[in-house]
């Protein structure tokens, strides 16, 4: 499988540092609530976290009660700031792309990923890996950017607007089409990959899970409107899912 370590360009890194820094970000207002909230409990529990990014997530799980957090990521420059801000006693950060997760001979109790799996060129695989790498009732929790979201290719405008500019609804263009998708984001040649809403649960059930739960970001409606500059077009269709999976 291709392995992408966007987050190692020095202008990629330092734009989404600064995203993640702000108050009102995707991730901390839309995404880090959800699935939270489908965690099994922790304590006690040893945990992965694939794709752990500048450790946020970790830290969260550590604090949780985790007996241990092993963290991998491809992208140094997330790690390295990762072992500096978010480091504890029983967390371990490794550098190592989720395509080589059959290296490890550990097994896990909570395997998660937030936002991801995006990345991943060979999905199905992925999850059979982590199924392998899961205790007997072992659960995986995860989330990535929804398919109505990935079918973006950047070929026409994401919304239809208004003749000021205020989106009226969002389009949806080539879902059927799957596979690698570049668009420009920061960087001319963004790359992440789209799947089918079925795609995604046949291989989750293909690798042997029981999905437990599914969710699809949502935003309370009074952070549109007291934001619409910023989540105007959340209303529009969901940026995120999340799955619950277990063994």
């Amino acid at each position: 499988m291709a392995k992408q370590n966007i987050y190692d360009n020095d202008m990629f890194y330092e734009n989404f540092k600064n995203l993640r820094a702000t108050e009102l970000n995707f991730n901390d207002v839309i995404e880090t609530p959800i699935i939270t909230e489908m965690l099994p409990e922790l304590r006690a529990k040893r945990v992965l976290d694939i794709g752990c990014g500048m450790g946020q997530h970790a830290m969260q799980y550590a604090k949780s009660g985790a007996l241990s957090v092993f963290g991998i990521d491809i992208s140094e420059k997330m790690l390295e700031y990762a072992k500096k801000h978010n480091s504890a006693d029983n967390i371990t950060y490794r550098k190592m792309a989720f395509e080589d997760l059959n290296q490890l001979n550990d097994k896990f109790d909570v395997i998660t990923s937030s936002l991801a799996f995006d990345y991943v060129e060979d999905f199905g695989m992925l999850m059979k890996m982590i199924y392998s790498l899961l205790n007997e009732n072992g659960v995986c929790v995860f989330s990535m950017s929804h398919p109505i979201s990935t079918a973006y290719d950047g070929v026409y405008d994401r919304y239809t607007r208004t003749k000021t500019g205020e989106k009226l609804y969002a389009n949806l263009h080539n879902y059927g089409i799957e596979g690698v998708r570049h668009i420009q984001w920061v960087v001319d040649d963004y790359e992440v990959y789209h799947r089918k809403f079925s795609t995604l649960i046949n291989e989750i059930v293909s690798a042997g899970f029981i999905i437990e739960e599914c969710q699809e970001s949502k935003l309370p409606e009074e952070i549109i409107k007291k934001y619409p500059e910023k989540f105007g077009g959340v209303i529009h269709h969901p940026d995120f899912i999340f799955f619950r999976c277990r063994k």
